[in-house]
This record gives structure tokens, sequence and C-alpha cells, in this order.
């Protein structure tokens, strides 16, 4: 229950353009870091723990967008990209049992 009330709010925020697209993706990939730290995956890092679970490619697009949010001064996103992270970040998720 706590990782779909979550989610939903993070689609609320998505709702509401390019700011928003940039919080939803930082807050989608916090809960899923936050998923994968309960559920037992080993690392350091999200990173490391993303390898652990044997994420998909999508997966880790989505996390790459999130790193270019965070590290980049001027990070330009669109809605297409967006929405990729946001499934990829929704599907990890999933795969893990959270949603």
């Amino acid at each position: 229950k706590y990782y779909r009330d979550r989610w939903e709010k993070i689609e609320q925020v998505q709702k509401i353009g390019e700011p928003g697209w940039q919080v939803a993706i930082i807050q989608a990939d916090k809960l899923l870091d936050k998923a994968l730290k309960e559920r037992g995956f080993a690392g350091e890092t999200m990173g490391d723990r993303l390898k652990s679970s044997h994420a998909g490619d999508k997966i880790w697009a989505a996390h790459k967008v999130r790193n270019r949010i965070a590290h980049e001064s001027d990070v330009k996103l669109n809605a297409i990209v967006a929405n990729q992270a946001l499934r990829g970040f929704k599907q990890g998720l999933k795969n893990i049992g959270a949603l």
C-alpha cells in the first residue's frame, strides 16, 4: 500500500509539466531505491543494487535520466523521455513486487 500511495503522488506531480517531470523522476528513483533496500538487494549505491536485482535496460535508462537531473545544471526533458523514465521506474517497482 505504501508504494502504491507514493506512486500515485508521483503520477500527480508528473502532470504539472517539465518541473514536475524532474521532481517525479527524482522521487521515483528514491522510491525504487527504498524498495530495493527493503527487499535486501546488495550494494552500497543504487547502481550496485540495480545490478544485484538484474534490472533491465529500461530501468537503467530511467536511473541515468535521474542522474542527469541530479548532476547536470541545465537539463531539459521532453514528455517522451520523462514518460519513458517513469515507466522504467514503475516496471522496476513491479519487478521486485513493490507495486
